[in-house]
């Protein structure tokens, strides 16, 4: 298994999700009533999938080896970049989450904070797939020593082996079809 190839790919599951997101967000606009079970389950699929699965495979097998084995730009570029925008996503998460609670009890303004939190996550992770794919990867495969590359994938295998068998992948991937269904 590539590591990288694999993480480009779940990157392609995530950009679905973002598309989703500003479709519900464009209901909200057109005065549809936001459903709030939906955006819940954004939610669910953006910390479990987006950021546990993926991100927690670029945390853990990724981004500390190129930080280990190149050094001070791989150092700038994960710790003061990427890691920085993972933390922003999680609180991009956070504020929905509670945006969300606040409408559900009859606010009406916190409507503008659904909207502005989904929004700039979906900007903020579509700029960053971008980088990580078009930069961050592309440094890491022509950088990492092959038998680091190959530890990744390794390590990327056996993640995939154990939330394969705890159903993970298929959970989202079905919950981000069904999604896309409904927001056409």
């Amino acid at each position: 298994m590539d590591g990288i190839v694999l993480m480009i790919d779940e990157h392609k599951n995530i950009k679905r999700m973002l598309v989703v997101i500003r479709k519900a967000c464009l209901d909200i606009i057109k005065e549809k009533e936001a459903d709030y079970k939906d955006f819940e389950m954004m939610i669910d699929f953006v910390r479990n999938y987006a950021d546990k699965h993926h991100h927690g495979k670029e945390e853990k097998f990724l981004f500390n080896r190129m930080i280990d084995e190149i050094g001070g730009p791989a150092e700038k570029l994960v710790k003061y970049g990427m890691l920085v925008e993972h933390d922003f996503g999680r609180l991009y998460m956070s504020e929905l989450e509670e945006a969300l609670s606040k409408a559900k009890a009859g606010d009406e303004e916190a409507k503008l904070d659904i909207i502005a939190n989904a929004i700039g996550y979906t900007n903020l992770l579509n700029r960053h797939i971008d980088k990580e794919d078009n930069v961050v990867y592309t440094f890491a495969k022509r950088e990492l020593s092959k038998e680091t590359l190959d530890e990744v994938n390794a390590e990327c295998d056996e993640f995939e082996k154990e939330t394969n068998r705890a159903g993970v992948q298929d959970k989202y991937i079905k919950m981000l079809e069904a999604l896309e269904e409904k927001y056409k």
